[in-house]
């Protein structure tokens, strides 16, 4: 919702008196009012409001609830996500039952008391806000923000490492990406493959560092039969598989100096020998690689070749971390909730506000790795249909979150702790919940809604 702008509210009664007192309480609102189903249709599909207050008794049913029904029904198909709360009458429960059954928000009785009403319009409109942020989180993630065709961002300083590698992917020279672990550094060398011309040959990966270092020249090389103990055929390395591809080699800084040789001959000469035999082979592979490590300390430690790191390092491309990724930790969580939703648990939609303000505040030491491993343990985790923090295991003492909080949702985080304690104290007796937290039964009810807790 746009600063500036008041939410709009449709109020649809009949009742002139009625219309006036309600126009007259929700002066924060654009109040719009129609006194029956065709007005009330027109001004939903012209103003598309936020929240409706809908009487059931609707003329020509003024003592029924079957033209309530039908513009209720036809809310819900026109603009389901728009929050309707019900007006019963007396004794009328359930009426209100089936309309929320028929996917109205909430309900209220007549007589009505203004306050009351007002505080259920209220918290209607923070959820209805709530759920909007997360749409427009996930079409923002399906419309604008993939770029090499699989990397999600929207931060300027990630774009423009993107753009440099797609200048770069149809050129022969080599690149070396430099960044921390979990930043997404194989994604972008997939993406540089995938934008070249290339693309129709292998892309293989290999981390250097997950590899012993005496089968790492095999791994890479390949061998023939018999070289060593175990190699009961010939087998192509990674180098040979990539043919006509591209060869991505992570943790190149791994990489022991005597296999640092045979490497750098092959980015000179184009040509392979496997491990046990003498018969050079052409290869037409493509280097991409990938360090957290500082290779120039290295270089001047002796523990990698300079001649090779100028070989490798024709374009280096550093990578930012998720801290420095201003708004890109909400889109890539939104993304990964909606993968993970669908798979594990399709009953959770999306973050709760609590949730956002954690993630935005959190310095993610780990990376884009270890946003997605929070997220997919929370969506796993979670009993309702928003994430929390405590999903996401965001709500420790860490003082960067606590800074990042507002008063509202800090309130908001206290308020879901205290009544989650109280109900576990009464056994989920609404009653004993409510005199424990010294509030009445229907505000209890009303905050257990707004915060999608169950007793």
């Amino acid at each position: 919702m746009m600063t500036g702008i008041r939410p709009k509210l449709l109020v649809v009664e009949d009742d002139a008196g009625l219309q006036a007192q309600l126009k007259w309480a929700y002066e924060d609102f654009d109040v719009l009012v129609a006194g029956d189903r065709a007005s009330a249709l027109a001004l939903l599909r012209a103003e598309s409001p936020d929240v409706v207050t809908l009487d059931l008794g609707l003329p020509p049913d003024p003592d029924g609830v079957s033209e309530g029904f039908a513009v209720l029904d036809e809310i819900m198909a026109l603009k389901p996500d728009t929050k309707v709360i019900v007006a019963s009458g007396h004794g009328a429960r359930e009426s209100a039952l089936q309309a929320i059954a028929r996917g109205a928000y909430d309900f209220y009785q007549k007589p009505v008391d203004i306050d009351a009403l007002g505080l259920i319009v209220r918290r209607a409109l923070q959820l209805y806000r709530l759920e909007d942020e997360n749409r427009r989180l996930a079409a923002k993630v399906e419309k604008d923000e993939k770029v090499l065709g699989r990397m999600i961002t929207a931060a300027p300083e990630m774009v423009r490492v993107a753009r440099t590698i797609e200048r770069v992917a149809n050129t022969n020279v080599s690149v070396m990406l430099l960044g921390a672990s979990g930043t997404g550094k194989e994604l972008l060398a997939r993406g540089l493959h995938d934008a070249s011309d290339r693309a129709k040959g292998e892309f293989v990966a290999i981390n250097c560092a997950a590899i012993p270092e005496n089968l790492l020249e095999s791994e890479l090389f390949g061998h023939e039969k018999g070289a060593f103990t175990g190699a009961v055929k010939t087998t192509p390395g990674k180098i040979e598989q990539a043919g006509g591809g591209t060869l991505f080699l992570d943790e190149v800084g791994d990489i022991p100096l005597q296999l640092q040789v045979k490497l750098l001959r092959f980015l000179q000469e184009r040509v392979i020998e496997r491990v046990g035999s003498r018969e050079s082979i052409p290869v037409d592979t493509r280097i991409v690689c990938a360090t957290h490590q500082d290779l120039e300390t290295m270089i001047a430690d002796g523990r990698f070749r300079e001649d090779l790191y100028y070989r490798l390092a024709e374009i280096v491309v550093k990578i930012p971390s998720l801290a420095e990724r201003p708004g890109d930790a909400t889109l890539l969580a939104k993304a990964f909730l909606n993968r993970y939703a669908k798979e594990m648990n399709p009953r959770v939609r999306g973050f709760a506000s609590d949730a956002l303000a954690a993630i935005d505040a959190w310095a993610w030491p780990g990376n884009v790795r270890e946003l997605e491993n929070r997220v997919k343990r929370a969506v796993i985790m979670a009993d309702e249909k928003l994430v929390c923090a405590a999903d996401l295991d965001l709500t420790g003492p860490d003082e960067q979150v606590i800074k990042a909080l507002n008063l509202k949702t800090a309130r908001e985080q206290a308020d879901r702790k205290v009544i989650r304690h109280a109900l576990a104290r009464s056994e989920g007796n609404i009653s004993s919940t409510a005199k424990m937290l010294g509030i009445s039964r229907p505000t209890l009810y009303d905050l257990l809604k707004q915060y999608d807790l169950q007793p």
